[in-house]
């Protein structure tokens, strides 16, 4: 994937990629020991070895910094799921499979998610393309689990069943780290808004025998 800078929309160099990967590191090593009020722009410049204002250009907020640290966590995830594919699933399972083991991902760090998911809820529009990225590659995610393919482009309605799910699948998150919902209630959820997935000619019937 190519990393472009905010400002010119032009790729980074491999020094400034490397410098953003140490600040995207920092944040997430703050994140993960003291939640969303432990990353401070000062102590992520120092822990990164980057200066102040060379951190502000790269992220001007720190809200913009841990919705682009969320993006990187999922990126890995996907990565992570294309090296393990689901194999003997059909499309509902294979849906469930993908967000249960993001969500099992998000448990092992739940400070980090905590800092995640409220820097996506405190989101203005001056983060919307931070956002934008984060509801992209949870799209790809989900229409590769459908699909078992990263190539697909879906359709409208496709689409509109996705941001259903991503939606779902976002508040059932909170809930948990909120201690409103348990594991075992996420799992339900999760797999209820899987049944919005249409199910190849004949698989329906075959479950319902």
């Amino acid at each position: 994937m190519t990393t472009y800078t905010r400002a010119a929309g032009t790729p980074l160099t491999e020094r400034q990629e490397a410098r953003r990967r140490r600040i995207l590191r920092a944040a997430t090593r703050l994140a993960a020991q003291g939640g969303y009020d432990a990353v401070q722009m000062r102590e992520v410049a120092e822990s990164s070895e980057v200066a102040l204002g060379t951190l502000y250009r790269y992220f001007p907020s720190k809200v913009h910094l841990l919705v682009a640290t969320m993006y990187d966590q999922l990126e890995q995830l996907g990565n992570q799921l294309r090296r393990k594919p689901q194999q003997g699933m059909t499309p509902r399972e294979r849906v469930v499979d993908t967000l249960l083991r993001a969500f099992r991902g998000m448990q092992r760090e739940p400070q980090l998610t905590e800092a995640m998911m409220r820097a996506l809820q405190f989101a203005d529009r001056s983060v919307s393309a931070e956002v934008d990225g984060v509801s992209r590659i949870t799209t790809q995610m989900i229409v590769t689990a459908i699909h078992g393919d990263t190539s697909v482009r879906p359709s409208t309605e496709e689409l509109a069943v996705i941001r259903v799910i991503t939606h779902t699948w976002h508040s059932s998150l909170i809930s948990w780290l909120n201690g409103r919902a348990s594991i075992g209630q996420v799992r339900v959820d999760i797999e209820t808004v899987a049944r919005l997935v249409p199910e190849p000619d004949g698989a329906d019937a075959a479950a319902r025998a």
